[in-house]
């Protein structure tokens, strides 16, 4: 097999949200009162709503930049690569990229809507939901639907109440988003653990529409408690290892043993954790018998695997166990723009550490297209033929566009020369 020949389908990139994207969602009642970008006095960029702020943080968008320059200091819209934030873009780099189509998690609010939670149980709720659904909204009804067929939508979930969430499940779902973004453990928001029937709304409305509930790392980095002193690099470490941690408040809880059509994705969080954990839970459940557990004539390693997508950027050693993990549960991301992304050489990446695991041409088309489509109900082939929806293919659409590596300066004097929006600067 050759790069040029796979077909890609990243289960995992993200956006950074443009500053206009709430203008056309929300009511004109509300206008006013929806999440704003604006610039301070220092000239960082920072979304208000209800009196939260956020920044952006410069690791979530550093695709093309030198390594030097990469950290957790603030950015703004106009030192990132364009395809960041502008769909068109995106799209020209998804085909340098060798990428099909892109399931895009969210930068602002934040995993799972973390800000929309905090100001719904702190203040007004049904504002909360408006702008909720006013972002569900702008990314199926425009940053999706402006390429057919090359993303596959992702919604935020009103947490702080299960009926609205179901009903909000069985809304996207109408529209056509078949993946919802949830918090890995929501005891850290406050909110009940995955064990309690606090969720059975949710996990009814999930089976009964298609819906995937994807848990993206990163939420959970609270449950990440060491010393006061711990380095970025224990987080971006060991944020993967929640991925464990959500797994068994589903496994034991008994989500994914009461509901059989419960589909969950481990976004972002690797594949190298499962083969110890499974092992782990079957010999449990297999020897502490007073917990009274029952998974029936399955061993929790099966139910796990009837449920599951796992979600790698770059696995070389735990890829030699593909088929003891699973061959038919694993799925490639990309993760543009982020630090640990891989951008303009997916494909070559991909099938390197596949052929180095000494997959068979067979086994890495599942890993890179064939298990996301079928686990998500996505078809890539409605609007795109086959043979053009391979890497080379796709390349060929994009040969003028630039991949030098470029400072973050450089990119800012590019953007302020040709400006793609105008920020207010508050406070100057």
């Amino acid at each position: 097999m050759r790069a040029e020949d796979l077909i890609i389908v990243s289960i995992d990139d993200h956006l950074i949200e443009p500053p206009d994207m709430f203008d056309a969602h929300v009511p004109a009642a509300y206008a006013d009162q929806a999440p704003k970008l604006i610039r301070d006095e220092q000239g960082l960029e920072k979304w208000v709503f209800q009196g939260t702020t956020m920044g952006i943080m410069g690791l979530n968008s550093v695709v093309s930049w030198p390594k030097e320059q990469w950290g957790m200091d603030p950015s703004t819209l106009s030192e990132m690569r364009p395809g960041s934030y502008d769909i068109h873009e995106r799209v020209r780099d998804m085909n340098r990229n060798g990428v099909l189509a892109s399931m895009c998690f969210p930068t602002f609010p934040g995993f799972a809507g973390r800000t929309f939670c905090e100001a719904a149980q702190t203040g007004d709720a049904d504002l909360s939901l408006i702008m909720l659904k006013a972002y569900n909204d702008w990314h199926i009804d425009e940053w999706c639907a402006a390429y057919p067929g090359r993303f596959m939508p992702l919604a935020l979930p009103p947490v702080w109440d299960p009926q609205i969430l179901a009903d909000e499940v069985r809304r996207i779902a109408a529209k056509g988003c078949r993946a919802i973004s949830m918090p890995e453990l929501p005891h850290l928001m406050d909110l009940p653990s995955y064990q309690s029937d606090y969720w059975d709304p949710f996990f009814t409305a999930v089976c009964d529409e298609g819906v995937i509930m994807c848990l993206h790392i990163g939420q959970g980095f609270s449950a990440l408690s060491m010393a006061p002193d711990m380095s970025a690099d224990h987080f971006m470490v060991l944020a993967t290892q929640v991925s464990v941690l959500s797994v068994q408040d589903l496994m034991w809880g008994p989500a994914l043993r009461k509901y059989p059509e419960l589909r969950v994705a481990w976004s972002e969080g690797g594949i190298g954790w499962i083969p110890f954990l499974l092992d782990r839970c079957d010999r449990h459940y297999q020897n502490q018998k007073w917990t009274r557990q029952d998974f029936g004539d399955k061993l929790p390693s099966d139910v796990f695997r009837e449920h599951a997508l796992a979600c790698f950027i770059s696995d070389p050693m735990s890829l030699k166990l593909a088929h003891e993990i699973g061959i038919d549960i694993l799925a490639f991301e990309s993760d543009y723009p982020h630090s640990d992304g891989i951008w303009p050489n997916a494909p070559e990446e991909l099938l390197k550490e596949c052929q180095g695991a000494n997959l068979s041409d067979g086994d890495i088309m599942k890993i890179a297209w064939e298990n996301a489509a079928r686990f998500c109900y996505y078809d890539p082939f409605t609007t795109i033929a086959k043979e053009q929806a391979t890497a080379g293919a796709l390349r060929a659409l994009a040969t003028d566009v630039d991949t030098a590596v470029v400072p973050r300066e450089e990119w800012r004097a590019r953007y302020e020369a040709h400006p793609h929006y105008e920020i207010e600067t508050v406070g100057a």
